[in-house]
This record gives structure tokens, sequence and C-alpha cells, in this order.
């Protein structure tokens, strides 16, 4: 069973990534972004929360694939991001990241339409203002390389501990975000991104053990061959399992944290 790791060239060769691959439709490369997402879907696939009458709610989900697949299991789908104001102020409108609608969320038809509009409602949340109605309402909780953007790496940390509070008990979330290998000590906080250290996420893991969830992690950076190349600014993609931003080399990291 999947638990809280880094993204791993040897990832790309196991059998939960190819059939991540084969849920997404999406050919295979190396690419952390799909990692993620395969990722996702298999820690949520082992956990039991993929079927029907379960209920997910995803953050920043921008037009990611995550929430067709996860409604074509039947799952009910509350799925979030910035207002459109906000989102265009960040760039991510420009970029054709940002949905307006339920239709925007299936792009690639990975689930019946109909079987969208029944299970899938789209709403705008400010990830640092999670509305109260939320809480004790989910089964899962999900985010992509999200909340690294929040404003400072303390806003992520309390994102992760506040969004517990919207699990049901026996609940599960999956979240990826940037991780520092370069260093323990500097590194990148901006208002649009910051990449978080070892020592940032094990901050994040005390504070949720405290708190009563578990969380196992495994913090290894593998030395694989594709692992030794960075990918720099214009990125080709391909491999990007770690990538250069601003002087520092980052990869994704997946947490998985269960709720009692």
């Amino acid at each position: 069973m999947l638990i809280s790791k880094l993204c791993g060239e040897k990832d790309f060769l196991e059998p939960w990534f190819s059939r991540g691959c084969g849920e997404l439709r999406e050919s295979f490369r190396y690419h952390r972004k799909l990692w993620e997402w395969c990722y996702i879907f298999e820690a949520l696939r082992e956990r039991s929360m993929l079927y029907p009458f379960r209920r997910g709610l995803g953050f920043g989900v921008g037009k990611e694939p995550l929430t067709s697949v996860f409604a074509s299991h039947g799952c009910e789908i509350v799925a979030t991001d910035l207002d459109v104001a906000k989102a265009k102020e960040q760039g991510w409108v420009d970029t054709n990241q940002h949905a307006l609608n339920v239709a925007d969320l299936n792009e690639k038809g990975l689930c019946d339409p109909a079987l969208m509009e029944q299970l899938v409602t789209y709403e705008t949340v400010d990830m640092n203002r999670i509305p109260s109605r939320y809480h004790g309402k989910f089964d899962f909780t999900w985010s992509s390389c999200s909340f690294e953007h929040l404003g400072s790496i303390e806003k992520g940390k309390r994102f992760l501990l506040e969004q517990m509070k919207c699990l049901r008990s026996g609940g599960v979330a999956v979240h990826t975000t940037e991780y520092n290998l370069s260093s323990n000590e500097d590194t990148l906080e901006m208002e649009v991104l910051v990449i978080f250290r070892r020592k940032d996420i094990e901050e994040m893991v005390d504070s949720l053990r405290r708190d009563g969830y578990r969380v196992e992690i495994d913090y290894t950076a593998g030395n694989g061959q594709l692992e030794s190349v960075v990918d720099i600014p214009p990125f080709h993609f391909n491999p990007h399992l770690r990538l250069q931003l601003g002087q520092y080399v980052s990869t994704s990291i997946g947490l998985i944290i269960q709720k009692p």
C-alpha cells in the first residue's frame, strides 16, 4: 500500500502507475504531474474510497482529470478552485488551467456527461478560508500541487491541518506539493509559490500526528538515471521528475493522511 513519499523513478515501473495511466487515458511518460495524478488515484483506490456514495472534496482542481475519474467510479464530488478574478490575477486563466463549470472538468470525456452533472458540484473556494459547511461531510479530500500557491509556508501548513476537518471518521486526505531537494535551510517563498523543505514537511507531519491523524512517510530521494536529470526553464517535460525553480531543485511529494 502506498505511503507518503517523494516522486521516484522506480514508481513509473510499478503496476499502480500503469493502472492510473489507464484510468486517466494518459500515455506513459516520465512526468511528475502524471505521477501525482496516478499517486492520488491509487492511494484512494487502495483505501476503498472510489465507490458509489463516497463523497470527495477537491481543492484547486483546475482542469485536472481526477474529478471526472472519481465521478466515473460513482463518487459524489465537490470540486473547488479560486474565483475567476483571482485565478486570472495569478495567471491560471491565461494558461488555460482554470475551469469555469462542471463541463470543463470532463474535457477528456472520462465520465459520462450525464453522470458528471449528477455527481459533481463545482464551487469557488479560497483554500486559506475553507468553509465550515464542509466540516465532517467528506470521505476523502485531495489536491495536486495546489497548497504551495497559498502565499507562504505557514499558510500551506495551516491548510493541511484545516482541510482535515472536512473528513468524516475514517476519511483519507491525499495531497501533493513541491519538495526542496537542494536545501533543508534555504528555500523559495513567494506569494505565488513556495517550495517546502523536509523540515517543513516534518513539522506538518508532527502537527497532524499530535491531532491524532495517521501519517506514514518515507523521505528517500532516488538516484536513478532519470533522477539525475533536472529540467530547467523553458521546461522540456520529458523527463520531468525534477525541475529547477529559482536556485533550487524541486520534485513532488505525496502526502497521505488518515483520520481514525
